[in-house]
């Protein structure tokens, strides 16, 4: 049974990624990872390519990615791995604020421990 709004057709799949079911070991995208688009799309590439550096003009989560062009997340990092090589995006994980302050845990835990 499909689900509306996707075309997960194996060989449209299998066509998109040139055979590739993974992307390699060192591949850096997670589903929050961020990409930017380090070009303009140019004339003869994957359509799916450059719709992705179209959309990736701001930082945009790989998830969003994903979504938009409707494929599976597997799917969009294999291309996003495509681009990332060919020097077309970059990408990076979204900074986090960690709170290491033994005391500032201990107060949030006291007040908790409060409610």
């Amino acid at each position: 049974m499909s689900r509306p709004g996707r075309d997960d057709a194996p060989d449209r799949l299998y066509t998109l990624t040139q055979g590739r079911s993974r992307s390699g070991p060192d591949n850096p995208f997670d589903l929050v990872t961020l990409v930017v688009a380090e070009c303009d799309p140019v004339t003869g590439m994957q359509s799916e390519h450059a719709a992705i550096l179209r959309m990736t003009d701001r930082p945009t989560a790989v998830v969003e990615i994903a979504a938009e062009l409707k494929l599976p997340v597997s799917i969009t990092r294999i291309l996003l791995s495509d681009l990332l090589a060919a020097g077309r995006v970059s990408a990076r994980h979204p900074h986090r604020t960690a709170v290491y302050d033994p005391d500032i845990l201990e107060q949030v835990l006291v007040g908790l421990r409060n409610l």
